[in-house]
């Protein structure tokens, strides 16, 4: 039995992703990250960093997308979700990598530019400067990811792999900010094929996330 500790709409929604796409057996726990669950000393004990998602598995937990989502896909080889050939396992990795590296500290910047001054008090001119650079750098993400699928089914290629569900976390963010994201026409389409997917579609559903707008 697998623990998700996740909060919807967050980069956690891979992991839950993953785990439906699986047809494993587990239990979601969802943390109140508006409320600040992530930060009692209760949910400290679960991932000392105070983020989401964790998996506890057996009474032991993983935290961070780039160790959770491989795991997962490697307890259920037969679903095919980790690439086989290692070279392309390692660049499945080096993609999650970057998602997390990269991608999610942009998105960070834009969505809370407040917070880089560490609470100290800082000037508005300063909170648009650092917001700017996150949605620039986060835009410029999103068109390096709409590069990558031109031609590609999938973000790997032909085989879905567990770098899609969280791949598909960044659309809803750029939905997020109001980013012109439907310009971005590789991405786009791959998004739709994503939101075809039943597993994909229950979990969206059960988060009531931001691309079921409207739909």
């Amino acid at each position: 039995m697998y623990i998700l500790y996740f909060s919807p709409g967050a980069c956690s929604t891979a992991a839950h992703v993953l785990l439906e796409e699986c047809g494993a057996e587990y239990e979601v726990k969802q943390v109140a990250l508006a409320k600040g669950e992530q930060r009692t000393e209760e949910y400290r004990k679960i991932n000392a960093h105070g983020k989401v998602p964790a998996l506890a598995v057996d009474g032991r937990v993983i935290t961070q997308n780039a160790a959770i989502l491989p795991f997962i896909a490697g307890q259920f080889p037969e679903a095919k979700f980790s690439p086989a050939n290692p070279i392309d396992f390692a660049n499945c990795l080096e993609l999650v990598g970057w998602l997390a590296s990269t991608a999610h500290p942009a998105f960070g910047l834009a969505l809370h530019p407040e917070r880089p001054a560490g609470g100290a008090e800082i000037g508005a001119a300063a909170i648009k400067i650092i917001s700017d650079t996150g949605h620039k750098t986060f835009w410029k993400c999103l068109e390096e990811i709409d590069q990558r699928l031109s031609g590609d089914h999938w973000m790997m290629g032909e085989r879905y792999t567990f770098a899609d569900p969280y791949a598909l976390v960044f659309y809803s963010w750029g939905v997020r900010l109001d980013l012109p994201v439907l310009k971005l026409k590789n991405y786009t389409s791959w998004k739709d094929r994503m939101l075809a997917r039943p597993a994909v579609l229950r979990v969206l559903e059960k988060e009531k996330s931001i691309l079921l707008k409207g739909a």
